[in-house]
């Protein structure tokens, strides 16, 4: 089997944060509140939302969410990971 180099999780966590600015980036454009998003998720509380978007606690959106809010906002789920 062919080794593959391990990506180091600092690497992980900044793509994290990156994708959670370009969520709030693109929400805030589209003139929704962390609440709305929330409720398009089938969430009942912005706490989701909140957190993955500053990535606190290590809270992140998963495959998922990226693509229901790309679909919700009329977006490419590759805008998420752009650069800032």
């Amino acid at each position: 089997m062919k080794e593959y180099p391990v990506l180091p999780s600092d690497d992980i966590d900044k793509l994290y944060i990156r994708i959670g600015k370009n969520v709030k980036k693109v929400r805030e454009a589209a003139g929704l509140t962390q609440l709305e998003l929330s409720l398009i998720l089938g969430h009942k509380s912005v706490s989701l939302i909140s957190r993955a978007e500053i990535f606190h606690k290590n809270v992140h959106f998963n495959i998922e969410h990226l693509a229901k809010i790309a679909f919700a906002l009329d977006v490419d789920v590759v805008d998420f990971f752009a650069m800032v």
